[in-house]
């Protein structure tokens, strides 16, 4: 086994960056799609997976990966961050989700993004090779929109690769779907004082509030649709809206709405929303799903959910409410992936699917819900999350259970090519357990 893992660590350093045509034989192979191959193979041609099983031949000269005693798993799929959006919270230069005023939908994520942000290494280093970066809302309280106030739509998420030296490099797929607060009545929570709160609204206040947003949001729709019909009729002196531009693909079908809904009654009027305006809909951070299981699977409407690692939505939840969540969608049928709805913690991932398997979740579903689950329901099967020919060769190489926090990720490879797995926490790391 020493001399193994002294070859292994020989031969990684004189992988050429630019290489992405290599052979990995001799490991479990889990190609996700399908069941696991027991001494596999995967061979890589110009970024592209083009044979996995046993026993595959290589071409004459292929670089030659032996992987004996690991294992390869398609890379992750971290379905909600603000990657390359948001470098340090507190200094406001360095963050840029949103903008100023409740409807944005012309708003990119993609063309924001910093390929050299420091979160990019520190999360793909343990398996994530892409993932959702998306504005969230502007002004309002909670990240992401979970609280109340700020933008209603948002703008536009881009499903992006995390390497690259550009953002256009980085893209898989430039509007993966537009972004969405859904109104709400913020409910009053007493471990922050309840009403007595300091700048805290009364109910009637913010039912007046959510009034107002919703009666605005369907104006909106309504006037996009005007727009639609005057593009459509080339009416004379029509002139290009870019807000309203930008609606057109959800509009048609084309696009989905990203809709933040964590409770049970946001998520039963974003689906009615969803039903009246006739448009495709992602339930994104529910928090609790009490009786929508059953709407949900019926209209073929996904969820990303949150992370499990957090406390329960209401004073008197259960204490495993969050834990538990994962395996209700599960039972309702309902299809989801998760989402770390953070950059800082976009690398405990893999720890958040876990924690769901530990409380009824089957490992294989969790195991999907952070690979084909994710690609499933942003529109990229057949480029992503599985191991199988004619995909993208996004790939990890492990010494075990990428769900499991000791488990180490030996390689990864981004379209075929080797990505430096080293990061700013390594480095750190290194340097302080080396201090005199």
């Amino acid at each position: 086994m020493k001399s193994f893992l002294i070859t292994f660590l020989l031969t990684v350093p004189l992988v050429a960056a630019d290489d992405d045509s290599f052979l990995i034989r001799g490991a479990t192979v889990h190609p996700v799609a399908s069941a696991e191959i027991q001494n596999g193979s995967v061979l890589v041609q110009n970024g592209k997976i083009v044979g996995i099983g046993r026993n595959i031949a290589a071409p004459k000269g292929t670089r030659i990966i032996e992987g004996k005693g690991l294992h390869v798993y398609p890379g992750m799929i971290d379905s909600a961050t603000e990657m390359g959006l948001s470098e340090i919270g507190a200094v406001r230069e360095s963050v840029d989700v949103g903008e100023i005023g409740k409807f944005d939908p012309q708003l990119r994520a993609e063309i924001a993004i910093n390929p050299s942000s420091e979160h990019i290494p520190v999360t793909r280093a343990n398996g994530i090779t892409s993932v959702i970066a998306m504005p969230m809302s502007a002004g309002g309280g909670g990240g992401f929109g979970r609280g109340g106030g700020g933008s209603i739509i948002t703008g536009q998420a881009a499903l992006v690769h995390l390497d690259g030296w550009t953002w256009e490099e980085m893209e898989i797929k430039k509007s993966a779907g537009m972004g969405m607060r859904f109104p709400i009545i913020p409910a009053i929570n007493p471990r922050f004082g309840g009403a007595d709160f300091p700048g805290a609204k009364t109910f009637t206040d913010s039912k007046k509030d959510y009034e107002t947003e919703l009666r605005e949001l369907k104006e909106f729709f309504e006037n996009a649709r005007r727009y639609q019909k005057a593009k459509a009729a080339k009416e004379k002196g029509f002139q290009t809206d870019l807000k309203y531009e930008a609606m057109l693909p959800v509009l048609e079908g084309k696009e989905p709405l990203i809709i933040m809904a964590s409770r049970e009654r946001a998520i039963r009027d974003a689906v009615q929303f969803a039903d009246q305006q006739k448009v495709r809909v992602i339930i994104a951070d529910p928090r609790e799903l009490g009786k929508m299981g059953t709407e949900l699977k019926s209209r073929n409407i996904p969820a990303i959910l949150g992370p499990t690692l957090a406390l329960p939505l209401h004073e008197d939840d259960p204490y495993d409410a969050a834990y538990t969540l994962p395996d209700q969608f599960y039972k309702a049928g309902v299809k989801f992936a998760f989402g770390s709805f953070d950059n800082q913690f976009a690398r405990d991932l893999p720890y958040q699917a876990a924690m769901a398997v530990a409380f009824g979740l089957p490992v294989d579903e969790a195991v999907k819900a952070v690979t084909l689950n994710a690609a499933q329901i942003w529109g990229v099967a057949d480029r992503i999350g599985s191991i199988e020919e004619g995909k993208s060769a996004d790939l990890m190489v492990t010494d075990g259970d990428p769900l499991e926090a000791k488990t180490q990720v030996k390689l990864l490879y981004i379209k075929g090519k080797t990505v430096d797995l080293d990061n700013r926490h390594k480095r750190l790391y290194e340097k302080y357990l080396n201090r005199p």
